[in-house]
């Protein structure tokens, strides 16, 4: 377990940084944190308070990964690289399990839409545990074969505390086994409208250019992943545009899929010195299970949506330490994902912004992703500058997870 700081709740003023507060470089060098909030922006360092001088260093919100599977320990890595909050595209949570992650600061923050919406045999079911493993029961799918099982399934979800909805329409091309089972057009429109009747966002997982027609006209709020097949067209990049949902490309992802590892990354000391082996050696691996794709290909899509409006999250969809998901670990990967966005063609502030404002804004989350007076003290500090230099994010120097710092760092 992370060792966290014993004089959490005491003031403390960060002084001399450079802040990026989610959105913008702001003049003000000094922020002061007071219990689990942040208590002020600029101005003077109140009397009594701990002083910690970050000369040299930037200072922005604590980093938000808009696409992972996650556990315990994937949210206590993610929290070691300045993940203060990972959105699960999937999972399976307790009712006890999600008030130990809420009460707890030695580990990242959560949100989760349960298990997701797939017809039998769809995807990801082709991932799971074969159905005589006793594991199999945290990965239970009541399946969905039509409207009305979406809507009962939903109102399920709901009622185990489900923050958004999942909609998967995957038929496996891209995952090297096409012809998986996909929802009907009914059964998908169903699912769309009873998300949003109990005011949950329906989210889609779709890898096609195909799909992702399909899930716009539906009516979804977002989409899990960029398509990766071409072609891309003027129309659809107008029709997501056009939609208002926000775009997680998942470009780690992708880069695996086509036949690429996080070697590189693995090789990082700053990297190698916060995992562990299994994730070392699961990170020099890749899925390959789509070689024919280009990821200059996606790159450009993602700047093509972007220069038309669309909200680009940051999102890794790391799960587990498998070769056959290799490439990808939780917080590491995030780090990844925003060197990416930038090889895409995205500025180092729009990658950063992808990462803190702009998922806080679209999932809802009104008190993070900001640094502001009354936001929760989720911070992260960093030796450089990530605004001029991305890879400058890695340089972790201090984190904050509701105002009380992890002294592993």
């Amino acid at each position: 377990m992370a060792e966290m700081d014993t004089e959490a709740g005491m003031l403390t003023a960060i002084t001399h940084a450079h802040v990026f507060d989610g959105e913008r470089v702001i003049d003000d060098q000094i922020v002061v944190i007071d219990g689990a909030h942040i208590h002020a922006v600029g101005g003077v360092v109140p009397a009594g308070a701990t002083v910690i001088d970050a000369r040299g260093a930037t200072l922005m919100p604590g980093l938000i990964d808009a696409h992972v599977h996650t556990d315990m320990d994937g949210l206590h890595d993610a929290l070691l690289f300045g993940v203060t909050t990972e959105l699960e595209m999937m999972g399976y949570w307790t009712d006890q399990e999600r008030k130990e992650v809420a009460e707890r600061d030695d580990i990242a923050d959560v949100r989760s839409p349960g298990m997701g919406i797939t017809p039998p045999g769809g995807h990801p079911t082709e991932y799971m545990p074969d159905s005589n493993d006793e594991r199999m029961r945290d990965y239970a799918f009541p399946f969905v074969s039509t409207p009305d099982e979406a809507a009962r399934r939903i109102a399920a979800l709901v009622a185990e505390g489900a923050d958004y909805i999942k909609i998967f329409m995957e038929d496996g091309t891209a995952l090297g086994i096409p012809g998986l089972p996909v929802l009907s057009n009914e059964t998908l429109l169903a699912a769309v409208r009873e998300a949003h009747r109990y005011g949950k966002m329906a989210i889609a997982h779709t890898t096609t250019a195909a799909a992702t027609q399909q899930v716009i006209t539906a009516g979804v709020d977002g989409l899990a992943h960029v398509f990766i097949d071409p072609p891309r067209t003027p129309e659809l990049v107008a029709a997501i545009a056009a939609s208002g949902v926000f775009v997680t490309p998942c470009l780690t992802l992708n880069s695996s899929v086509m036949g690429n590892n996080g070697s590189a990354l693995a090789a990082d000391q700053r990297v190698r010195s916060r995992l562990s082996k299994k994730w070392l050696d699961s990170l020099c691996c890749s899925m390959n299970t789509y070689p024919q794709g280009s990821l200059g290909d996606v790159f450009a899509t993602v700047v093509a949506l972007h220069e038309a409006g669309v909200d680009i999250l940051a999102g890794t969809d790391v799960s587990e330490p498998l070769p056959n998901l290799g490439g990808l670990a939780h917080g590491a990967s995030l780090h990844h994902e925003l060197q990416l966005l930038v090889a895409a063609g995205l500025t180092p502030i729009e990658a950063l912004r992808a990462a803190t404002a702009t998922p806080a804004r679209r999932f809802g989350l009104t008190d993070r992703g900001r640094i502001a007076p009354g936001a929760r003290a989720d911070l992260l500090l960093i030796d450089g500058d990530p605004m001029t230099n991305i890879t400058d994010s890695l340089s972790i120097c201090g984190i904050w997870r509701r105002g009380v710092r992890l002294t592993t760092c």
